[in-house]
């Protein structure tokens, strides 16, 4: 995971969790698949708005 900001990490059998470095916890909510344009942002640009609005979007799909 980058150092100082957001990483996507495996969290055993029930699938993918956000890993905030500054913050020292995990972020967001738990999925199942790893969506590849949101882990695409993280290893990327990070941008945080983007990677809000990809959550968002996964998260309105999950319901």
């Amino acid at each position: 995971m980058p150092s100082g900001g957001l990483g996507w990490s495996p969290r055993g059998p029930g699938g993918y969790r956000i890993w905030d470095n500054g913050g020292r916890r995990w972020w967001g909510d738990l999925y199942g698949l790893c969506p590849d344009d949101l882990l695409a942002e993280l290893n990327g640009q990070a941008d945080q708005a983007r990677i809000v609005a990809l959550m968002k979007r996964y998260r309105a799909q999950k319901r």
